[in-house]
């Protein structure tokens, strides 16, 4: 496929979708390469970029998704005039980190981690989709095991969670992953 008419294709099919989409499912529906998908993605999104367009074209992980530009936040959320969502508590945010740094965890890691029952904390971090379930823990009462979504990524502005800030010195040392 000619790269203005990839790019096109590419634009339209993330406009339509609204949500991220992986660039292999991107380039099985383009019936193009995948390495040619990515070369057309980034070509795009640096176009939005260097026009000062209104939308942005941001990486998730392995996944695309168009996105509106950061400057225009304000504008779109005063146009929408929509209640924000209420702030995460400090016990919400305490267990999202603990999520986010040592996925997969299950609920009694997260309990013994903080000393307390994160019970409310985890439903609420459910029901805003920035954890989810990942699996069950292989062991007596199959525990399930929580990780992070792209919903946590996008509202944290993070490609992937490679990009989390480092851990101070000290932060996990002796602590078991998925307990």
């Amino acid at each position: 496929m000619e790269r203005n008419n990839l790019e096109s294709a590419l634009e339209a099919i993330l406009f339509a979708l609204g949500e991220p989409v992986e660039g292999e499912r991107l380039a099985q529906a383009l019936g193009c390469p995948l390495p040619q998908v990515e070369e057309a993605c980034q070509a795009l999104a640096r176009n939005y970029e260097t026009q000062g367009a209104g939308l942005r074209l941001a990486r998730l992980e392995n996944s695309w998704q168009m996105v509106s530009a950061p400057q225009w936040g304000e504008v779109i959320r005063g146009l929408l005039a929509r209640k924000k969502p209420d702030k995460l508590s400090p016990a919400a945010l305490e267990t999202l980190a603990l999520v986010a740094y040592f996925q997969p965890v299950t609920r009694v890691y997260i309990d013994q981690a903080r000393g307390v029952d994160s019970s409310h904390s985890l439903s609420l971090l459910l029901d805003r989709e920035l954890i989810a379930p990942q699996g069950s823990l292989d062991a007596p009462g199959r525990p399930i095991l929580y990780g992070t979504t792209s919903v946590f990524l996008r509202s944290f502005g993070l490609a992937s969670l490679e990009e989390l800030p480092p851990l101070p010195e000290g932060g996990g040392e002796g602590e078991e992953e998925g307990l």
